[in-house]
């Protein structure tokens, strides 16, 4: 039987405006420091992204930009929140390392519990919630060490997934979350990325996964954004929207063509926040 789209629900984003961005080093497959960047052209597509949540009902918060981060507008990287706690960032390459502590004084001023990292993770880029779970990667950025850091914090089952393609370097450019209903936990993912065993461990968990093709893939496609009845994705993934729908989501197109000159979809400029839902858990 196939899974359907469960339903939305309201959802609670952190993201950064991308006014000091550029690509003046290059640390992933997407980036080439001679090719031109346009500053006004990713902060008009990163304005639609979030208008278009906005008009989705959701709740958008902004952190201040700050200048010499050009990569900040990815979000999703700063920080891993779980249940009302923050898990910082530790980025992997000195060019980001900054953004870990910018991100978690953000939450910190507005009274979050944060844990500051002991290990190399960058965030929601490597560390996706979906239902009870949070499936991590590793392989490129985030180091297996910190899955277990991440399941002492928040205790839940962390199940580590190997990377295996550097265009697919975080997990959420690989796999996306459809619906994080713990009764009803749907993704969709592109195989290749994934080294054998990780295949099999995603096809044991999500037997009805959305399989995504390669020109899904490579339109970075699986960057995409659900709030569990619509689907925020790359225009060039035809063939996964196509799919949503086949399920009963609708998928929403939304051009952020500049921001992947640096890596970077709508996931990346995206960072849940996500209260605290259970009494059990308890920063270590």
């Amino acid at each position: 039987m196939t899974a359907t789209a469960p339903g939305r629900t309201d959802r609670h984003y952190l993201m950064c405006e991308p006014v000091h961005y550029t690509v003046s080093y290059e640390i992933n497959p997407w980036m080439d420091k001679t090719r031109f960047t346009d500053a006004e052209l990713a902060v008009r597509q990163w304005r639609t992204l979030r208008d278009t949540y906005l008009d989705l009902g959701h709740t958008v918060e902004t952190i201040d930009p700050i200048p010499g981060l050009p990569d900040m507008v990815y979000a999703a990287n700063g920080a891993t929140m779980v249940d009302g706690i923050v898990y910082s960032a530790r980025f992997r390459y000195a060019e980001r390392a900054p953004e870990g502590p910018a991100y978690q004084k953000w939450f910190a001023d507005r009274g979050y519990v944060t844990h500051t990292a002991a290990q190399v993770n960058e965030g929601e880029g490597d560390l996706l919630t979906v239902g009870n779970l949070i499936l991590a990667g590793t392989g490129f950025r985030t180091e297996r060490a910190a899955h277990a850091e991440a399941q002492e914090l928040f205790g839940r089952p962390v199940v580590s997934l190997e990377l295996m393609d550097p265009h697919y370097y975080h997990l959420d450019t690989a796999l996306a979350v459809l619906s994080s209903t713990p009764s009803d936990p749907q993704i969709a993912y592109y195989p290749p990325a994934f080294s054998q065993g990780s295949q099999a461990v995603l096809r044991q968990l999500f037997p009805d996964a959305v399989i995504a093709t390669e020109r899904d893939a490579q339109a970075l496609g699986l960057n995409a954004v659900s709030d569990g009845a619509n689907v925020v994705v790359a225009p060039g993934a035809v063939d996964l929207a196509d799919a949503l729908r086949e399920r009963g989501y609708t998928p929403i197109p939304v051009d952020t063509s500049e921001l992947l000159k640096g890596g970077g979809g709508a996931k990346c400029c995206t960072l849940e926040i996500r209260p605290e839902t259970r009494t059990d858990v308890r920063p270590a």
